[in-house]
């Protein structure tokens, strides 16, 4: 092989993998992208290429990984367009009520999440926004560097995109107000535009985590309030600088402000608590909690203006109706088990009960009708021990004391039986808010979606339900694309999420609620796989609510409120700027549900079940054999979390111990970091996975099936959007870093002789090591599957066929072989590293163990303990007694850290950011 010549360059690199890929003719078991990263682990092992250069090189191919991100957002969004599709849908017909119809109803309520995708540092999505409005190529140089994930960083960056958010529906409202004016002249002022609805749960989400405090929450939503009323003020000002409301504004903007700094400090101490509610809670002149007077005098101000004033305060009135004193509605999260916990002993003798049982459902009716609302206070809320408990207690003080006007939702996460929502109720009405608060049940895992249909006729039966809901205007449930993804597999989760929804529609109708309005929040993510459709914007909207289950709510005269959400660094890029904005939200209006059709003919996937159901209990299957085997979840685990970089505040994982690693279940890992893990590893398993088998017996009549069906062709969509990215060679080719007898070999017969204690010693290392086979299993298992899925292909037309898919791949190929060269680096470096005596607890062979499950940080601090660099010399002493012992100044350990250390910590920083690259190719993390 010395012979081979590589350059440290993406165009080098790309022709020498595309030269390796013709060999796998001739012998189908080579690996080009192991080979690749042995041609580059050879040149730089040997000194001919050094990390520096590496280091360039990444530079190159995170600078076209940004490129393709932002490519791939431009085609998704297509800005160019986004004013020529505002003044279509603008553009009035004749029936004044048909327009109004169109535009006095959310076409989406959109949620601004903070799901850990905060995968790209501030600079580089700055970059990406920019070359998405722009087109330019992104210069990615020294952009990686990125401040501490911590949960004020994701409510900051929530906030920034929120304000964009709001600034493309106002550029929104006012088109339409304009062209209503134009159109409408009589009836325009009874015009009352709201196009969308925008909401939070960053700082509220109690599911999972317990680093929140509940007047962090308290003093977020004050930081909101005065941020609002700040932006408001502004507005009111560009209009006209002599209003009169733009003091009251600021005064309580100012008040506001001074509680959020308040709340936002350490409040144990219950006089700093006493200090900081009394504050917010006295009567002032300053305390604003309802914007409704206000409103009523911009729209009466705006009755007697010119044309343009008039249209401006309308706005501005619009954008206060719909986002209230915040930057928009808030979500709490609570699990299902603290409710259960909360409830329990409110239930006297039915303490123990079954709370999946017909007997807790009555006992909860008993406490539904005798309940009585309580007064509480702050002090309630400091010394209340219940999570969720706490959390209804914030809900009533932010009502009472911040904001009078907006509801907030309940969002409750596991969410299996309907006597959760009911106790749920009674907390709303212990502490009498229910008819400002939606409670929302999450239907997100295996039980729930195969029971939902079930749970939601019971829920929908019970009398305190449906006066609840009649009372709130709504329904309101929640979907999760997450861990459905995850445990069920993307594709049956969909299609199970699809039913639910159908299910729903059902329940209403048969329950007389078609009067009230269904709200379907679907928590579908950025990245392919978690429910956000790669394809188009279409595909992206029907994925999470399909055309099929649209048309079960309008045959049933049900108005229907889509919900989505928008994840993190991944979401708020379709809000980076306000030009990014009004192209996202006027892509949803072209596509939202309000142009459902009920009359078209019925989808042969839905007729067809005798197919289509066969297919999806196949996938399911096929998924669900993959998540209990051993192989699957060791492979997943093998390299622990290791090559993902931190996105988020909220922990990835549940801690460990070292040993556990070998051991780590599935559900240690949360569904965003495990999709992210399949991506690394190169292989989308929880999308692509069993599509082939399923249609293997059947395959003439399904693939016919999928080609006519709409919705087949979509699902089709988004597997070979998944496959054009995917891998099997490179699953493979990690395994190979595990491979003994490799080791063992590269150093035979006298090449490479320098490495050969080294080769040694990995290869004697890891001769009882199971991640080999692991991976030979694996990528065994996923090559038959694909086979079939390839001749599904065959059959069923490539609607969005891409000519660059193979350079794609060769750049994903080349960054998985450069990474897994310096992977072998790092172990190389690893083993090489001199014997040390054990020190707390922690030997050679656990730091060993810690560099091949790349945690790579603990490693590093065990090493530098011992052999540290920096120690006490004579010379720090002045001491009047002479002593000659030791001589000379002492060398510490530097050359060790020099050869050893500190080229790992280089490698890994430099895998890491590979991982984002790689990230980026696929659009999203995770």
């Amino acid at each position: 092989m010395a012979e081979t010549t590589i350059e440290p360059t993406l165009a080098s690199l790309s022709d020498r993998l595309r030269v390796l890929h013709r060999q796998t003719r001739e012998t189908p078991l080579f690996n080009p992208v192991f080979q690749l990263s042995l041609d580059i682990s050879r040149k730089l092992e040997s000194g001919e290429l050094g990390v520096e250069a590496l280091a360039g090189l990444v530079d190159e191919l995170e600078a076209q990984s940004l490129d393709a991100r932002a490519s791939r957002l431009r085609n998704l969004l297509r800005p160019d367009e986004a004013e020529e599709r505002l003044a279509e849908f603008a553009a009035p017909a004749d029936d004044f009520d048909a327009f109004r119809a169109f535009w006095e109803r959310p076409h989406l309520h959109a949620v601004f999440t903070a799901h850990p995708t905060f995968l790209l540092s501030p600079q580089q999505s700055e970059a990406v926004a920019d070359a998405v409005a722009g087109g330019a190529k992104v210069d990615a140089h020294d952009m990686h560097d990125k401040p501490e994930i911590t949960l004020r960083y994701e409510h900051d960056r929530a906030m920034a995109a929120l304000a964009n958010a709001q600034d493309a529906r106002d550029r929104i409202v006012e088109a339409v107000l304009r062209r209503a004016q134009s159109a409408f002249p009589k009836g325009w002022a009874d015009l009352r535009p709201l196009p969308f609805r925008f909401a939070s749960w960053v700082g509220y989400d109690m599911d999972g985590r317990t680093d929140i405090k509940w007047y962090t929450s308290i003093a977020f939503r004050l930081a909101e309030k005065a941020q609002r009323l700040e932006r408001y003020a502004d507005r009111l000002e560009a209009i006209d600088a002599a209003h009169p409301a733009i003091a009251g504004l600021r005064a309580a903007q100012a008040r506001a402000r001074a509680s959020a700094d308040e709340f936002a400090s350490d409040l144990s101490a219950p006089e700093d608590l006493s200090a900081a509610a009394n504050r917010l809670t006295e009567e002032h002149p300053d305390k604003l909690l309802s914007l409704e007077p206000l409103i009523g005098q911009l729209e009466s101000d705006a009755a007697d203006s010119e044309a343009d004033r008039a249209v401006a305060l309308r706005a501005l009135a619009a954008a206060m109706r719909a986002d209230g004193l915040g930057m928009g509605w808030i979500h709490f999260r609570v699990n299902a088990k603290q409710l259960h916990n909360a409830i329990r002993p409110r239930l006297g003798d039915a303490a123990d009960i079954d709370l999946s049982s017909r007997g807790a459902i009555a006992a909860l009716r008993e406490l539904l009708a005798e309940v009585e609302p309580q007064s509480a206070n702050f002090a309630s809320l400091a010394i209340e021990s219940s999570t969720a408990v706490r959390q209804f207690l914030a809900m009533a003080q932010i009502l009472k004391h911040i904001d009078a006007d907006a509801p907030i939702r309940m969002l409750v996460a596991e969410c299996e039986q309907p006597s959760t929502v009911l106790a749920a109720l009674y907390f709303a009405r212990l502490f009498g808010i229910a008819d400002k608060v939606d409670v929302s049940p999450l239907f997100e895992t295996e039980t729930a979606l195969e029971h939902g249909g079930r749970f939601l006729d019971l829920l929908l039966a019970e009398p305190d339900y449906q006066a609840y809901a009649k009372k709130r205007g709504r329904v309101a449930i929640q979907t999760g694309f997450s861990d459905a993804g995850r445990f069920v597999g993307q594709i049956p989760a969909s299609l199970a999420i699809e039913r639910l929804q159908g299910r729903l529609a059902e329940a209403m109708a048969a329950n007389g609620l078609t009067d009230v309005a269904a709200l379907v929040f679907d928590t579908h993510g950025e990245g392919m796989g978690r429910g956000a459709h790669p394809s188009s914007f279409e595909d992206r909207i029907e994925w999470a609510l399909s055309p099929w289950a649209q048309r079960r709510f309008a045959r049933a005269g049900i108005a229907l409120e889509p919900e989505a959400s928008f994840q993190g660094g991944d979401g708020y890029l379709l809000f980076a700027t306000p030009d990014i904005a009004l192209a996202t939200l006027t892509q949803v209006i072209a596509h939202s549900p309000a142009h459902t059709n009920s009359d078209v003919p019925t989808d042969p996937f839905y007729r067809r079940t005798d197919l289509s159901l066969d297919f999806y209990r196949a996938i399911k299957e096929h998924q669900r054999d993959h998540l209990e085997s051993r192989t699957y979840s060791r492979a997943i685990t093998a390299l622990g979390l290791g090559l993902l970089n931190e996105t988020g505040s909220r922990k990835s994982r549940r801690q460990s111990d070292l040993s556990a690693d070998r051991e780590m279940s599935l559900r240690q890992i949360r569904a965003i970091p495990h999709n992210a893990i399949l991506q690394q590893l190169g292989y989308p398993v929880n999308i692509i996975a069993g599509v082939g088998s399923a249609a293997e017996s059947q395959i003439e009549e399904i693939g016919a099936l999928l080609a006519e069906s709409p919705r087949g062709r979509q699902i089709m969509r988004l597997v070979r959007a998944s496959n054009a990215l995917a891998s099997i060679k490179t699953v493979a080719a990690f395994g190979e870093l595990f491979n003994s007898a490799y080791w063992a070999s590269r150093p035979y017969r006298g090449t490479e002789q320098h490495l050969g204690p080294a080769c040694e010693a990995l290869a004697e290392y890891l001769i009882k090591d199971d991640r080999n086979g692991v991976f030979r299993r694996l990528a065994s298992r996923l090559r038959v599957d694909a086979l079939k899925l390839h001749r599904l292909f065959d059959l069923v037309p490539d609607d969005d066929p891409h000519p660059e898919r193979e350079s794609v791949r060769r750049a994903i190929g080349v960054l998985q072989a450069v990474r897994l060269a310096l992977l072998q680096h790092m172990f190389l470096k690893a083993v090489s590293v001199p014997a040390f005596s054990r020190a707390n607890d922690i030997s050679r062979t656990d730091v060993l163990e810690m560099v091949f499950t790349l945690r790579i940080d603990e490693a590093l601090a065990q090493l530098r303990r011992a052999f540290p660099t920096s120690f006490p010399r004579k010379d720090d002493f002045t001491l009047d007694e002479p002593g000659e012992y030791p001589s000379g100044a002492g060398e510490g350990y530097a050359a060790i850290r020099e050869d050893y250390i500190d080229p790992i910590e280089q490698a890994h920083a430099l895998c890491l950011r590979i991982s984002t690259a790689i990230a980026n190719e696929f659009g999203a993390h995770g």
